[in-house]
């Protein structure tokens, strides 16, 4: 698919802090002659060095950048989404100010989304890139001993002329975006991430979910520092960021997993050592050494995850004979409170029976105490009639004819 020729693409640069990385980043992109037409828009975030201010300042006078300066720190992911809206119609580039490019490295990114119209996002290979990394994988290396940046790159390009791989998700360091991707997906989440880390990894799981794919150019390489804008704070921002995206998207932990397990990248990695190993003995012994060390690396890797399963079977039959202790003691409560129960109804009847005896003699009592009453009046009668005997006449003449 060969490009419109007015299509510009923006080359996005947040900046914060790093005179010397930033210089070096710029000047890389500016000084590589490219066909594809591009705008270098650098966004200042309240800049704290006043010398790196001032660069940028002289090379917006110049005409070399467009500059957007905050006046206030937004944080990264704002200044990020500042420069996607400045021109929506615009397919771009998102770059990290600590990296450095080298020769036609935007129009071999632009080739490579060009290759199928569902790629979303395109990313290089670079040295510090995790999943994207050379010579380790998922590493931060330094650059081969004897090569620099053109040369490496030219490795790149003369090894995977052409040829790109899915990948899970892009690494923000230096990342293409089709703007109809873009413009599906929305811009990065300044909520969730505004501090920056995790950013690109939401952005694209958001724009899997609507069927875009991302890729790696794997004939371009960037060099990348790592971390600069964010020093001492990036351990911190990474764990925080790590937990939000598993709680976003539960299942991309697995999918990043099971891509480093699979490394579909190790071919092209190799396609660049072996043309390494062509230049000279010196470097062929430097690939043949650091497959040494990946292999170490790799059987380290291996002992460890053998460790990690025998300590989880272990922990599995020690959770195992818990549950099997706990389920026995649950029985033995149960029958405990089996037998409590039968104990207290067998309480509850004779207290009900005892209930029904109290209430017979109380009924009893009320009996003899309403007897007792009657008796009690009968006898005052009974008193009263002998008093009134005794005081009759008949009861005095009676007593006179006894005593003669």
């Amino acid at each position: 698919m060969e490009p419109h020729p007015s299509v510009i693409i923006d080359i996005l640069i947040p900046v914060y802090r790093g005179l010397l990385e930033t210089r070096r980043c710029l000047s890389s992109v500016l000084g590589q002659q490219q066909q594809r037409r591009h705008e270098v828009i650098v966004i200042d975030d309240a800049c704290p060095e006043p010398e790196l201010a001032a660069y940028l300042d002289e090379l917006n006078a110049t005409g070399q950048i467009t500059l957007l300066r905050h006046a206030d720190n937004l944080g990264f992911v704002a200044s990020v989404n500042a420069g996607m809206r400045l021109h929506p119609e615009r397919d771009l580039v998102l770059l990290n100010s600590d990296t450095e490019v080298h020769g036609d490295w935007l129009d071999r990114l632009a080739r490579c989304a060009d290759a199928d119209e569902s790629i979303g996002t395109v990313t290089p290979f670079s040295n510090n890139a995790t999943i994207c990394s050379y010579p380790r994988f998922c590493a931060d290396n330094p650059l081969p001993d004897g090569l620099d940046l053109a040369e490496l790159d030219g490795l790149f390009q003369r090894a995977n002329a052409g040829r790109w791989a899915e990948l899970p998700t892009a690494v923000g360091f230096c990342m293409f975006i089709r703007r109809a991707c873009l413009a599906q997906t929305g811009l990065f989440d300044e909520q969730r991430f505004g501090l920056g880390y995790g950013e690109e990894n939401d952005f694209c799981m958001r724009a899997s979910r609507n069927g875009w794919r991302h890729v790696l150019c794997a004939d371009t390489f960037v060099y990348h520092v790592g971390a600069v804008s964010f020093s001492e704070r990036a351990a911190r921002l990474k764990v925080k960021a790590q937990a939000t995206l598993e709680r976003l998207h539960p299942h991309y932990p697995s999918q990043v997993q099971a891509f480093m397990h699979q490394d579909p990248l190790a071919p092209l990695r190799l396609a660049v050592d072996q043309e390494r190993a062509q230049l000279s003995p010196e470097h062929a012994a430097q690939v043949v050494v650091e497959q040494h060390h990946i292999q170490a690396d790799l059987r380290r890797e291996q002992q460890q995850a053998s460790i990690n399963t025998a300590k989880l079977q272990i922990g599995l039959r020690e959770a195992e004979q818990l549950l099997l202790d706990a389920r026995s003691e649950l029985r033995i409560r149960d029958e405990a409170l089996v037998e409590a129960q039968r104990y207290v109804r067998e309480r509850e009847t004779d207290i009900t029976a005892l209930h029904e005896q109290c209430q017979m003699t109380a009924d009893a009592l009320e009996q003899s105490r309403q007897l007792a009453a009657a008796l009690q009046q009968h006898t005052h009668q009974l008193s009263a009639q002998l008093a009134q005997i005794h005081a009759s006449r008949s009861w005095r003449y009676t007593k006179i004819l006894r005593r003669s």
